[in-house]
């Protein structure tokens, strides 16, 4: 039985053998026919559809804007500088860097003695000045009094000399009379010149009198103006910045002791390219007063102020290319003198433009557009303006068009598309919730930094009580508290 067992195993495995290698011959034998009956021709290409987004162009308004950065800076600015020098006995309170004072305040007092004598000196010597003024007008009184009687005696010995004369002529009068009649009217005459020679003199007194009174007076006057200069004022309400003074120190003439800006008089100073600038200008070559917005990044969102352009720098500046621009701030809260900010300026409209993103333009200045049977055409255009992601463009044909906003280097003339219509639309910003846990841990993020301004801490934190959450703000937040 062991013998029939293995014997049957035998015829089977080798039956199994003889199978498999017919199989094969099949197999092989077909494949070879296959090649052989094979056609040579090439097979059929399919044409390649590519899937892309279009648009339509729809010419419109836009006002476009321009970005810069530019500095704030006060508009109204003043030295304090000592006219004197001297010692410091008093200072303000708020006679520090970054004290507010108010107008009229008194801000430093140096030592009056110096200049206490000196005023009393120059008011004794107005008294002296008027006491000869005085003088003087009483001894012109007396001069003119004299030259009258003097000319009055003079005129009595006119009258006798001639009356010795007539008495000479009708042979009554002695000759030695006359004589001496004559001797005395000179003798008067004599006496009238000294008294108008005496005259002269008193009104040139009075002159010289009137002369030393002013003189007297301006030094009257430069007294008591240094006497007040020994104490500083504070002329407007504002800041004080480089404080570099202490009480009980000597002050030279014409020091600086500190500056005074006005933080409610502010303007931001920008710098634009030439281009720019002439965008900035109107039919009459004026710089229009377009508006701008200025922003400066703080911690968890962002501090704004508007304005108006004011003017331009008078030259270009050394070494410096483009224009220097100034704008007017209306209110701005929060900024300080010095601080760098990022500027966008309202340009003036432009009609019939097209926006776009900036990826349908090449280097050609083409855009590709749908044409018929789904193929691309490109079509020339005019670039107008670059606003950040965006172009506005102009071209013959481009109104109405479906221009491609996703282009590839697989797309170009004659290429067909299926495409994908998108209509524009303004971004709006993401939003998140927040967690009961996270939204506390912000709020105490924000209610414990002392570099923030209060308006701003409470800005962010009714936006921090809304249901929905900027996600930038939020971002902003972790990342300061992640240093």
């Amino acid at each position: 039985m062991r013998f029939l067992r293995q014997s049957l195993l035998g015829v089977f495995l080798a039956s199994l053998t003889l199978a498999l290698l017919f199989v094969a011959v099949q197999m092989i034998a077909g494949a070879v026919q296959d090649v052989l009956a094979r056609d040579d021709r090439a097979p059929e290409a399919r044409e390649r559809v590519f899937a892309v987004s279009v648009r339509t162009a729809e010419p419109e308004t836009v006002t476009p804007y321009l970005e810069a950065f530019g500095q704030v800076q006060s508009r109204r600015r003043l030295e304090l500088r000592a006219a004197l020098g001297g010692r410091v006995v008093a200072l303000a309170d708020d006679f520090q860097d970054g004290g507010s004072v108010s107008a009229g305040e008194l801000l430093v007092r140096l030592d009056p003695a110096d200049a206490q004598s000196a005023l009393d000196r120059a008011k004794s010597d107005l008294l002296d000045a008027q006491f000869e003024e005085r003088d003087a007008e009483r001894s012109l009184l007396l001069a003119q009094d004299e030259l009258k009687s003097a000319q009055a005696q003079a005129a009595l010995r006119d009258r006798a000399l001639q009356r010795q004369r007539d008495l000479q002529e009708r042979g009554v009068g002695a000759a030695a009379a006359v004589e001496e009649a004559e001797l005395a009217a000179t003798s008067a005459h004599q006496a009238v010149l000294s008294s108008r020679i005496g005259l002269a003199q008193a009104e040139s007194r009075v002159d010289q009198a009137t002369t030393l009174l002013a003189r007297a007076r301006i030094a009257l006057e430069g007294a008591e103006r240094d006497l007040g200069d020994m104490t500083i004022h504070a002329r407007f309400a504002g800041t004080l910045t480089e404080v570099t003074l202490v009480e009980g120190r000597l002050v030279s003439a014409n020091e600086k002791l500190a500056e005074l800006v006005d933080p409610n008089a502010l303007e931001v100073a920008f710098r634009i390219s030439t281009a720019q600038f002439v965008r900035l200008l109107d039919d009459e070559g004026d710089l229009i007063s377009a508006p701008v917005t200025v922003s400066l990044e703080v911690t968890g969102t962002d501090l704004v102020a508007t304005g108006r352009i004011s003017r331009d720098s008078g030259a270009a500046g050394e070494g410096q290319t483009g224009r220097l621009v100034y704008a007017r701030l209306d209110d701005a809260p929060g900024f300080k003198p010095g601080d760098f900010v990022t500027v966008s300026v309202e340009e003036q409209a432009l009609d019939n433009v097209v926006r776009l993103p900036s990826s349908v333009l090449d280097a050609t200045g083409n855009v590709l557009v749908l044409g018929a049977d789904d193929r691309l055409e490109p079509l020339p255009v005019q670039l107008v303006r670059r606003q950040g992601d965006e172009v506005l463009l102009r071209g013959e044909g481009l109104a109405g068009r479906e221009v491609v906003i996703g282009r590839t280097p697989l797309l170009g003339s004659g290429v067909r598309v299926r495409p994908l219509r998108v209509e524009a639309s303004v971004a709006q910003p993401d939003m998140v919730e927040l967690s009961d846990e996270k939204r506390a841990e912000l709020v105490a993020q924000v209610e414990a930094s002392a570099r923030m301004p209060q308006a701003v801490k409470d800005r962010v934190l009714g936006q921090l009580q809304q249901t929905s959450v900027p996600v930038a703000l939020v971002q902003r937040l972790e990342t300061r508290a992640g240093g």
